[in-house]
């Protein structure tokens, strides 16, 4: 059946090496998992979401979502994620996917309909959601003035094989291949801070309680 707009797809296939491996999404944080505050977040969004991950999917039972591989051998980075969302959403008959990362509970609420809005016109839709830089980001990080974040973004179900080949290939950088297919950017506000805030580290799980108060 026909899906008239973005399906879901929560990136947790990442290794999680700074906080000693293991499900990042399951830290809590407020009484709750990471990657529940995200499913909440999200599920008002879209009509279909699936978790991306890795290893054995029943762990994941609990929450009650498709989980998908990568179809990339090794750890191929965010991009293998999304082509494996692609790869679902197109058996569910959708044209595009949003990706959220597991591990950053407090992005917009108005996420999927801006990245939507920033698409439009494009004959395929791609677009990465960007933050002012500022202070000494923006001293030091050449002529751009965002920040990319590259696991939140709109991408097209129509380019999920020239995404399979390009990561066949050997690449890896998110925004080399937005690039090349002239992706777009959405702005969002990062007042009073970043929504786009993730927790890597024991020291942002600790912030992120705070922010949660």
């Amino acid at each position: 059946m026909k899906q008239n707009g973005p399906l879901g797809i929560i990136l947790a296939g990442g290794l999680a090496t700074r906080m000693g491996g293991g499900d990042k999404g399951r830290l809590q944080v407020g009484g709750c998992s990471l990657i529940r505050h995200v499913i909440d977040r999200l599920s008002p969004q879209v009509e279909q979401m699936a978790l991306n991950a890795n290893g054995e999917p029943a762990r994941f039972d609990d929450l009650g979502l498709p989980v998908i591989a990568d179809s990339i051998d090794g750890f191929a980075g965010p991009l293998a994620g999304v082509l494996a969302g692609l790869d679902w959403a197109a058996e569910q008959g959708a044209d595009s996917i949003v990706t959220v990362a597991a591990d950053t509970p407090f992005f917009p609420q108005d996420l999927v309909a801006r990245l939507s809005e920033s698409a439009t016109g494009q004959m395929h839709p791609l677009v990465l959601a960007t933050t002012p830089r500022t202070g000494e980001e923006l001293k030091s990080g050449g002529r751009s003035r965002v920040n990319r974040h590259p696991t939140f973004g709109l991408w097209p179900v129509a380019l999920r094989d020239d995404l399979r080949a390009a990561l066949q290939g050997g690449l890896r950088k998110v925004v080399l291949w937005t690039d090349q297919h002239q992706g777009r950017e959405a702005l969002f506000e990062d007042d009073p801070f970043d929504p786009f805030f993730n927790v890597n580290t024991r020291d942002d799980l600790a912030r992120a309680e705070a922010l949660l108060r």
